[in-house]
């Protein structure tokens, strides 16, 4: 199916493949769109990843595999492969893919390929690489005038942005449980800002990913979440959501909060709780 679509031009290509992939997210940064912004597979097998310059001019992109943790306020470190952990290795070990640099044309898409292959043995669990997109400096770019700062000495420094999405990858073996909790909730100020934290809870083997809602007692929705995750290195992550000036007068009384699986994955319970702001 692919190969017909890619004779009759790669804007016929793009439009059909997202709309195969309507159910997956996508996501944007500078001229790159990738689709879909998480992968999951269960046991092992293949997967592909889309990747499309929506620019104006060509672009380059290195693709490489990170490790990252996620912290408890849901912001992730790198981590080098000399401090993986014996589990951050295998997942490591296991996930191929191709090509590692492309070149994208304005309007172009092409597909990544990505192979996971579990060892014989392999224990249970959930293991987890990071696949980032990186954009390449171009040679114009880093030249042009407005990249560069003169000193007084006449010593140009070259200022060039690096733009990139990065995205996990998931390997699934085994039947996994997990569930969630909503803990509590309170109000914050973080750099003059007011903001709600949820304090959320995992339980099991696996990573949760959902959608989180908050409502007011009288049923007005506050705020929507996608794409909230807390990853199994995590039995509770902090998830802080802005709140402008008029709404703080609605955050009286209890509270509702409700996380479910995004709606494109049949949007089930995980967790709901009610919660009286202290």
């Amino acid at each position: 199916m692919l190969r017909l679509l890619e004779r009759r031009g790669p804007l016929l290509f793009l439009a059909a493949l997202f709309n195969a992939l309507s159910f997956n997210p996508v996501h944007a940064q500078g001229d790159l769109l990738v689709a879909p912004t998480r992968v999951v597979v269960n046991g092992g097998g293949n997967a592909e990843v889309v990747l499309s310059n929506i620019g104006e001019a060509p672009a380059t992109y290195r693709i490489s595999l990170e490790l990252r943790r996620m912290d408890e306020t849901g912001e992730f470190r790198d981590i080098a492969e000399a401090e993986a952990s014996e589990h951050e290795r295998l997942a490591l070990e296991m996930v191929r893919y191709a090509p590692r640099r492309i070149t994208l044309m304005p309007g172009q898409p092409q597909a990544v390929r990505i192979s996971i292959r579990p060892p014989e043995g392999l224990p249970d669990g959930e293991y987890r690489v990071h696949m980032s997109f990186r954009a390449v400096p171009s040679l114009e770019a880093a030249d042009s005038p407005a990249n560069q700062a003169s000193t007084a000495q006449g010593v140009s420094i070259k200022l060039t942005p690096i733009y990139g999405i990065t995205i996990p990858i998931f390997l699934r073996k085994g039947i996994l449980e997990a569930g969630a909790e909503i803990a509590g909730a309170s109000l914050v100020k973080l750099g003059g800002r007011d903001f709600l934290q949820i304090t959320m809870t995992r339980t099991g083997k696996r990573s949760v990913y959902g959608e989180l809602t908050g409502r007011t007692a009288r049923g007005e929705k506050l705020f929507v979440l996608r794409g909230v995750a807390v990853y199994p290195e995590l039995a509770q992550r902090q998830v802080q959501v802005p709140i402008a000036a008029e709404q703080l007068a609605k955050l009286k009384g209890p509270l509702q909060f409700e996380y479910r699986e995004l709606p494109e994955h049949g949007g089930a319970l995980i967790a709901q709780a009610t919660v009286n702001l202290p």
